[in-house]
């Protein structure tokens, strides 16, 4: 696997607690399945262009939020 693709799936499983959204509700907010979505997370899964924005969409994110390395808690997820 990829650091850049856990740091990523850090990312989405931030923003997606953040909304307090299970993974099967982000999926249908996303119109992705349930398993793809803890793929992502788990950077298992080299995800498409169409789906990060998907993603942020239903996040209510901008693309450029989920590659940021420094979340809005202070965190940083550079690997």
């Amino acid at each position: 696997m990829d650091a850049r693709m856990d740091a990523f799936g850090i990312r989405v499983r931030y923003f997606r607690k953040r909304l307090k959204l299970s993974q099967d509700e982000l999926a249908e907010k996303s119109d992705l399945h349930r398993t793809y979505i803890g793929a992502v997370e788990r950077g298992e899964r080299n995800i498409s262009l169409m789906n990060i924005f998907r993603l942020a969409d239903a996040l209510q994110v901008t693309a450029k939020d989920l590659f940021d390395n420094q979340l809005e808690n202070g965190e940083n997820t550079k690997l």
